[in-house]
């Protein structure tokens, strides 16, 4: 049994995009719970997302697969996806793989919805 955990909340934004709210570890084990939430979020042409990453602890490479897969989804669709309030480690981490060259990181959901929301 592990000791990992990873919750994912999902609230509406005031300004209309969809906010899932990471906070835990998420690898191997946890992924498939942001998977799901990912795939549950209404994402349409027109629609937005935010990952709300502030209380992120930990991303190992299949974490960074589902946002990958997550960002092609947003693309295929047409909607868009955003991620906020990483801290700077895992800023680093996904800096170093290059995640910044598709994601704009925001340093909070506000600034996120008002990004997308332009």
């Amino acid at each position: 049994m592990s000791d990992r955990y990873l919750t994912v909340t999902s609230r509406t934004h005031s300004a209309g995009p969809h906010v899932l709210t990471v906070a835990g570890e998420l690898d191997h084990h946890t992924a498939p719970r942001l998977h799901s939430a990912l795939d549950e979020s209404p994402l349409t042409p027109g629609t937005s997302i935010i990952l709300d990453l502030s209380g992120l602890t930990y991303c190992d490479s299949t974490g960074i697969t589902v946002l990958i897969t997550a960002h092609h989804r947003a693309q295929a669709t047409g909607g868009g996806l955003a991620l906020a309030g990483l801290d700077d480690d895992i800023k680093r981490v996904f800096t170093i793989v290059g995640l910044d060259q598709i994601f704009a990181f925001h340093d909070s959901v506000d600034d996120a919805a008002a990004a997308l929301t332009r």
